[in-house]
């Protein structure tokens, strides 16, 4: 049975950051200077170092999912932060499912079939249901056709767009494409009623 979410959210800040550590958002961390956040989101390929970093200096919880190259992450490391691959959390009125890793291209960790990855979607159709739908989703890799690209590491999941057209999340953001943008308007795509978001570096949402 879909449940489509009727998004009831405000107020919320979201720093998101994914692939690289920008030093512009470390120094200000450091200063201080970044705009009060509510939650840090990271869609993969960063450092447990820098994850835990950026955790303890702003003091808000921090969920990630790991990208393909994130192979130093333990239970307990990057330290204060949740790992949210293949679980729906609610954070005040928002619900946010995370799933991990890219396109299967060499057999390494956080890799995926596209019917590997589906499996997993469909795993989470009752927690969905029993939630009241999804407001925002955060992977490493992007939806197939929506600005991914066409060679096998970074090919998107067309199981993201059956995900996208089943439950209309108001958010999907993802990193893995590495790009760089002028403004936030720049990493927005439209499907449908969701904004995807490429995340590359860092970004802040108001939601």
């Amino acid at each position: 049975m879909k449940r489509k979410r009727k998004h009831r959210t405000h107020g919320i800040r979201i720093l998101t950051v994914s692939d690289i550590e920008s030093k512009e958002l470390k120094q200000q961390v450091a200063d201080k200077t970044l705009p009060p956040v509510d939650l840090v989101l990271s869609c993969g390929d960063m450092a447990p170092e820098y994850l835990s970093y950026i955790r303890e200096r702003i003091d808000s919880p921090l969920f990630y999912v790991k990208g393909n190259h994130d192979i130093r992450y333990t239970p307990n490391n990057p330290m204060g932060c949740m790992n949210i691959h293949g679980r729906i959390i609610q954070f005040k009125t928002l619900n946010i499912l995370g799933l991990e890793g890219s396109m299967w291209y060499n057999g390494g960790p956080n890799q995926y079939t596209d019917k590997q990855m589906r499996k997993i979607i469909l795993g989470q159709w009752f927690s969905i249901w029993r939630k009241g739908g999804i407001d925002m989703v955060i992977t490493h890799a992007a939806p197939r056709h929506i600005k991914d690209a066409e060679d096998r590491c970074h090919i998107g999941f067309e199981s993201f767009i059956k995900l996208l057209n089943t439950y209309e999340p108001a958010y999907f953001i993802h990193g893995h494409i590495h790009r760089e943008f002028q403004s936030g308007e720049e990493r927005v795509t439209k499907c449908g009623s969701t904004r995807v978001i490429n995340t590359c570096g860092y970004n802040i949402i108001e939601v």
